[in-house]
């Protein structure tokens, strides 16, 4: 069982947009997978997600969302070729003209505590991709206090922040070399909000951060 509280909306998030910079594949889809794939090889190599499946929504062009959602595990790696003809024939029958809208990586990753022990978290990092007209975009969010200076009740947990926000910050920095475009910090939320490759440190008051848990 995870030991690990889990916000609701993300403690941050960055972004990327790569039109015209998005791998060129047979389709918009297939160019969103590949996207997919070398982001989560830069991820696996930081022990921060190994993808287990994959999770979509379905859209219908000038109709809007379908409301309807798609799980599948993976057989295979990202970058198999087959992957994009799997996710096309999973089409709902019902709207033959839906599209794949954006796409979540699903997995797990590994954080560490205060003693320096490893511990096997699902969903420690999210990974989306989009087959978004006229390129592809990218969001990876976290939701842990693991990678800020304090936890979600405001005590402040350095060995935790010094384990584990140098591996993320690490592994954003490979992704803006990978994708050759530099990270957009997402919107603030209750919970924090992105500042280069971290999470922006809270105020301090008294030695310790805002209590979070209210919403938890």
């Amino acid at each position: 069982m995870s030991t690990l509280l889990r916000s609701p909306s993300a403690c941050a998030s960055w972004t990327w947009e790569l039109d015209g910079a998005a791998p060129r594949g047979p389709e918009l889809l297939g160019s969103a997978l590949s996207v997919a794939a070398g982001m989560s090889a830069v991820l696996r190599a930081h022990d921060l997600l190994v993808p287990e499946s994959l999770e979509w929504d379905w859209f219908v062009y000038g109709s809007g969302g379908t409301g309807l959602v798609t799980r599948m595990s993976l057989l295979g790696p990202l970058d198999d070729e087959d992957l994009p003809r799997r996710v096309e024939r999973s089409r709902p029958v019902g709207f033959p003209d839906a599209s794949v809208g954006s796409i979540l990586v699903l997995g797990s990753g590994t954080w560490i505590d205060a003693t320096g022990e490893k511990h096997g978290e699902h969903r420690l990092v999210e990974l989306t991709v989009a087959p978004d007209v006229p390129g592809v975009w990218a969001e990876l969010a976290v939701f842990h206090d693991i990678w800020g200076p304090c936890d979600f009740h405001g005590a402040p947990h350095p060995d935790v922040e010094r384990r584990n926000a140098p591996r993320l910050a690490a592994a954003l920095r490979s992704l803006d070399a990978l994708l050759h475009v530099p990270a957009e910090p997402g919107d603030p939320t209750y919970f924090g909000t992105a500042e280069g490759h971290g999470v922006k440190r809270p105020d301090v008051i008294d030695g310790r951060g805002p209590d979070l848990t209210d919403l938890l």
